[in-house]
């Protein structure tokens, strides 16, 4: 049932310290949710206009009207359904083949793309600096699109995470080497930096090598790309040469 109580706590969960608190994150759609329910993460409640869809799937379905899912939902347009899922606790992974290593990033919606593509491209984990965007964000869940189950995403202080692997730090910057003379190895550790600032120092100093994506363009105007843009781009280039 969805009291005004429960509204109160699921409208305070677009913050962290209140998702901590109770240990809760919000999921919203049916097909999204559909997923959840097949994963390990826990489902605790589904609210929805659309109880059909969840017959016989889950006891705890509330069939609520419109207007009470817009009190829940972070969406201007809000969905089917609204699911209240427990937080699950990850631990890091052994390092995969490639491995994505977030530096700093702080939109939402750039860190939400990047797992999805990390998902689109089977790479298993992401290790975070302890100041990058929280996975429980929920643009950051909106915008994987479900991606958020099949990729292990850790936060981890990066100067002690790097400084014990035996891959190579492979991280984005203006000054890099060509993208597309570049030999990738093997395994590899692919870093970004913050939107704004990019890879911060302590990080650049561990680097291995350098790799930087050329401007074609005649006027040459445009300063940067997007992270989660060149995070793609890089993606592409590195499983085009495999």
């Amino acid at each position: 049932m969805l009291t005004a109580h429960k509204i109160k706590i699921f409208q305070s969960l677009d913050k962290k310290k209140f998702r901590q608190k109770y240990n809760l994150f919000l999921v919203e759609g049916n097909k999204t949710i559909k997923e959840v329910a097949a994963s390990e993460f826990v489902i605790k409640e589904i609210f929805t206009v659309t109880p059909e869809f969840f017959e016989g799937k889950s006891t705890n379905v509330f069939n609520v009207t419109a207007a009470e899912l817009r009190k829940i939902s972070f969406l201007q347009n809000p969905k089917d359904s609204v699911a209240v899922c427990e937080i699950r606790e990850s631990s890091a992974l052994p390092p995969g083949r490639i491995q994505i290593i977030l530096d700093g990033i702080q939109d939402p919606g750039n860190l939400g793309t990047i797992i999805r593509l990390a998902d689109w491209f089977g790479i298993k984990q992401i290790v975070c600096s302890t100041d990058t965007a929280d996975i429980y964000n929920p643009k950051v869940i909106q915008a994987t699109m479900g991606s958020f189950l099949r990729v292990n995403v850790v936060y981890e202080n990066l100067d002690d995470y790097l400084g014990k692997t035996d891959a190579p730090i492979i991280g984005t910057d203006m000054d890099g080497e060509n993208l597309y003379h570049y030999n990738f190895p093997d395994q590899l550790n692919l870093v970004f930096g913050n939107e704004g600032n990019g890879i911060r120092e302590n990080v650049r100093q561990l680097l291995t090598d350098k790799i930087a994506i050329p401007r074609f363009g005649s006027t040459k105007a445009t300063e940067s790309l997007n992270v989660a843009m060149s995070a793609g781009i890089i993606l592409s280039q590195i499983f085009a040469k495999k």
